[in-house]
C-alpha cells in the first residue's frame, strides 16, 4: 500500500510540471575534476533503506541538501516510518562525457525511525535518532532532466523504547531515480 501511494504522488507532481531542461556542460573527459551541478531541485523515488520518495535540492555548484521519507523494512519484520536529511559534497566527477557526469558524494545528517516490530512475542515498538554518513555517485544526465544514484550510508542509531539495544550502528543501502524540475 505505501510504494503504490508513493508512486502516485510522484506520478502526480510529474505529470502537472512542465518539462525541465538541464544546462549543457563542457567537452567531456575522465574524472578529477570538481562536479559542477546543472539542475537546482529534483524529487524522485527510492528503493532499498527507506523504500520512499527522495529530493535534492542543490544550493551551490557542489553542495546540496538530499532529504527522503518512506519505509524501511530492512530489519526483519520491522517496518516504520523513515525520515531523513543529509547536506552533501560532491567534491569530484569520477565521468564526465557529453551525455553525463559520475560525481562521487559523501554527506553528513540525521534520521528519525519509527518502526513496529511484529516478529517477537512481546511488542517491540521503539524510536531512532541517527547520524548518518552517506556517500555514494549519481548518474547525471547531461541533456534531460533526469538522474539516477546509488549510496551506501554508515549510521549511528541511539534508540528509545522497547528496542533490544540502546546504541546500534547500522548500514544502509539505496537507490533511486530523480526527475528534475529546474
Amino acid at each position: 500500500m505505501t510504494s503504490k501511494l508513493v508512486l502516485a504522488a510522484v506520478a502526480a507532481v510529474a505529470a502537472s510540471s512542465t518539462a525541465a531542461h538541464a544546462r549543457p556542460r563542457p567537452d567531456g573527459h575522465l574524472g578529477g575534476e570538481a562536479f559542477e551541478a546543472n539542475k537546482t531541485f529534483g524529487l524522485g523515488l527510492e528503493v532499498g533503506a527507506p523504500l520512499g520518495i527522495n529530493g535534492k535540492w542543490f544550493f551551490a555548484p557542489d553542495r546540496a541538501l538530499d532529504f527522503g521519507i518512506g519505509d524501511d523494512y530492512t530489519y526483519g519484520n520491522r517496518s516504520g516510518l523513515h525520515v531523513y536529511g543529509d547536506l552533501l559534497f560532491h567534491p569530484t566527477a569520477l565521468v564526465k562525457t557529453d551525455a553525463f557526469e559520475l560525481p562521487f558524494y559523501v554527506g553528513v545528517g540525521g534520521r528519525l525511525w519509527s518502526f513496529n516490530d511484529t516478529g517477537r512475542a512481546a511488542p517491540n515498538d521503539a524510536t531512532a535518532f541517527g547520524f548518518r554518513v552517506p556517500l555514494g555517485v549519481s548518474l547525471d544526465f547531461n541533456n534531460i532532466p533526469l538522474d539516477v544514484f546509488g549510496q551506501v550510508v554508515p549510521t549511528l542509531d541511539f534508540f528509545t523504547g522497547n528496542a533490544a539495544h540502546s546504541v546500534f550502528v547500522d548500514v544502509d543501502v539505496s537507490a533511486g531515480v530523480r526527475y528534475w524540475f529546474n
